[in-house]
């Protein structure tokens, strides 16, 4: 197995940190730093060791939570007041977030301690869809939608093409592939539309359902092996 994947899989980050890490001189194997990512590894013999503890493979974990509005998407944040950690049990603690929902954004997040997993889901090229549900001031005009749905050119770059439907007079459901930041609502924003509520409410295959803010659950193997199909594509 490739450092770079063990790091991933073992729970200690994602594949992309874990490149990372491991560029950076802060792993070692069998006591000496490795800087190479595809270096090879044997679970079973060798010694891997980062932040001075050694690291081992774990089973892996996949959960589903409703994160809820002004709850921070991270692992750990002295000045949140309140993180996704702090909804699961103790014995999740070691899991980290797919990705990342907003502050004031809520809905369908999933934690696991599967760095290769992770990474699939949220990586562009995958281009695994995200349905959000949003709130807005105003109805979405014809025009402004159409605009939306072809790519717009934000401050990071065109936004790739995106689907929008009309649920009420002021309520769309848009569904994207990109994860960048606050994204949604600086796409609606070039419009001079606000967004006073946004909810993400699928990933892949994967829905949300009737699960209530603050609540978490298991990924069924069913779910599971539907989120890998995509992903294996």
């Amino acid at each position: 197995m490739r450092l770079q994947v063990f790091l991933s899989h073992s729970g200690v980050c994602s594949r992309r940190r874990a490149l990372e890490l491991i560029q950076s001189g802060q792993v070692t194997v069998n006591g000496s730093v490795i800087r190479e990512p595809s270096h090879p590894v044997d679970p079973r013999k060798d010694t891997v060791v980062f932040a001075k503890r050694r690291i081992s493979l774990k089973e892996k974990i996949y959960i589903l939570l409703n994160k809820p509005k002004g709850v921070t998407t991270t692992k750990k944040d002295r000045f949140a007041e309140r993180t996704v950690m702090d909804i699961l049990p103790a014995g999740y603690k070691h899991l980290f977030p797919v990705g990342r929902l907003d502050k004031d954004t809520e809905g369908l997040l999933i934690m696991t301690n599967d760095g290769d997993f992770s990474y699939k889901l949220t990586h562009p090229s995958f281009a695994i869809n995200k349905v959000y549900v949003a709130k807005l001031d105003r109805g979405l005009a014809d025009d402004h939608r159409i605009r939306l749905e072809s790519g717009v050119k934000l401050e990071d770059g065109l936004t790739a093409p995106c689907r929008i439907t009309n649920l009420t007079e002021k309520e769309v459901k848009i569904t994207i592939h990109e994860g960048r930041k606050r994204q949604i609502r600086r796409m609606f924003a070039l419009f001079k539309y606000r967004v006073s509520g946004l909810k993400r409410v699928s990933v892949g295959s994967l829905d949300l359902g009737d699960l209530s803010a603050g609540r978490w659950r298991e990924i069924s193997d069913k779910e599971l092996r539907e989120l890998n199909l995509l992903i294996s594509k």
